[in-house]
């Protein structure tokens, strides 16, 4: 069996595991990426780069060339509810440098950091390196055990950054509790070509008690028609003509082209989650991302949100790795920095469903309920909702290399538990000796 030894393992490649990576490493950490895939492409992720992550990128010097590749950028936000035109968000004022949502494939996103991540001498990525559980020294996690195409390794380290999803293996091994939020939705996603006069809308239409969202990918949408959670099987068993027709009476102009869609095959079920862990972290282990807050794709603001939890957790991590003195105080931090912007958010996404479930108690054409009209026509509102979409509650800021989030007398709590971690290491080693 293959060991090796790394400052801080991060088990998943995702937005959160590639930018904590490449975070640490400016830090001058040694750090290894864990990706159990060989490459970076799927489709049907989040493909939303908010005005909060560009600026991350514009503090890193990496934005001009972000920018460089293929993309979208997106000003606002619409949708059409039944006969009426509702402007959802406007980015064109946030307060960020750039004010607009780029629609960038992710895999392009994770490509471009991943290959700047690997300049600095202490980034390792490791593609087909799947991780299968962790490694325990007593209450201690101490590592992570895996499996690569040249067979099982361990992989010992001072720190373990669980970014490895929603379905996150890490967190199961490690048995957090996880709190659950109802969601009465799913998600089928699939691609319809786009022809240039059709109309720029982001969000989709809804109507006859269904929503189709459209994401304008240049020469396609990628569409996703919103179900009712657990109802794939009647809706395949109704067939896939019916299914076209659904997408004809919702977007009457996608009609000429929905019979691209010739089987079930070319579309893919997201089941939709919206979740959290009690407790982040145990000695060892720190989750993000993904895997200590499943978000809905309502407001396309989970690849963003894993982002600042990156940002933030290298801030506060930085020097306490550097200086290997990491402790639950240390994660606890984290934990406390980033939980409250989860929480909002995730509260806005749960009563944003309560209002869309709404939708499904009819079948036939529906009318703009006056209380939106209302809410439309309310000065500053597309602003304020641009701003809680597109910077979020709390942006972070990437901090100085030499710099942590962390008061001085918590540093000093820091010191003496390394001490005493150093003072029972010894004694352990003095008994079996």
């Amino acid at each position: 069996m293959e060991s090796l030894r790394t400052g801080c393992c991060v088990v998943g490649g995702g937005p959160a595991g590639v930018m904590l990576g490449y975070l640490l490493a400016r830090a001058g950490i040694k750090v290894t990426v864990l990706e159990k895939h060989g490459d970076f492409f799927r489709d049907f992720r989040g493909d939303t780069v908010h005005p909060s992550t560009l600026d991350i990128m514009h503090e890193l010097g990496l934005l001009d060339g972000l920018l460089q590749l293929p993309h979208q950028r997106v000003t606002s936000v619409s949708a059409r509810i039944g006969d009426f035109d509702f402007e959802a968000a406007d980015f064109r004022l946030v307060p960020a440098r750039c004010k607009f949502v780029a629609l960038m494939p992710q895999w392009e996103f994770l490509n471009f950091l991943s290959e700047r991540a690997k300049r600095f001498d202490g980034f390792e990525l490791r593609l087909q390196h799947e991780a299968t559980g962790l490694i325990r020294d007593g209450q201690r996690i101490a590592g992570v055990e895996a499996r690569s195409p040249a067979g099982p390794l361990e992989i010992e380290a001072d720190l373990v950054v669980a970014c490895d999803g929603r379905h996150s293996t890490m967190r199961q091994s490690a048995r957090l509790s996880v709190q659950e939020f109802g969601v009465p939705i799913d998600v089928l996603w699939f691609r319809i070509s786009r022809q240039p006069h059709d109309p720029e809308q982001v969000l989709g239409n809804i109507n006859y008690g269904k929503a189709l969202i459209l994401i304008n990918r240049g020469d396609y949408f990628q569409a996703g028609l919103i179900i009712r959670k657990g109802t794939l099987e009647q809706i395949k068993a109704e067939g896939i003509a019916a299914f076209r027709q659904n997408i004809a009476q919702i977007a009457p102009y996608l009609r000429d082209r929905v019979g691209e869609i010739e089987d079930w095959d070319q579309l893919k079920l997201l089941t939709v989650q919206i979740n959290r862990l009690r407790r982040w972290h145990l000695p060892g282990l720190l989750c993000i991302g993904d895997a200590a807050h499943a978000m809905s794709p309502a407001g396309g603001v989970g690849i963003n949100l894993a982002i600042q939890d990156a940002v933030a957790a290298a801030n506060i991590l930085a020097l306490p790795l550097r200086a290997g003195q990491i402790t639950d105080l240390i994660l606890k931090r984290v934990q406390q920095r980033r939980e409250f912007p989860t929480r909002v958010t995730q509260f806005l996404q749960v009563n944003a469903h309560k209002a869309l479930n709404a939708v499904f108690k009819t079948n036939g054409p529906i009318q703009a309920p006056w209380q939106l009209k209302v809410f439309d026509a309310l000065p500053g509102r597309k602003w304020i909702v641009g701003y809680i979409v597109g910077v979020g509650v709390r942006p972070e800021h990437v901090a100085d290399a030499e710099r942590m989030r962390i008061p001085r007398l918590e540093r000093a709590a820091i010191r003496f538990g390394a001490a005493i971690g150093a003072i029972i290491k010894t004694a352990r080693l003095l008994r079996t000796a």
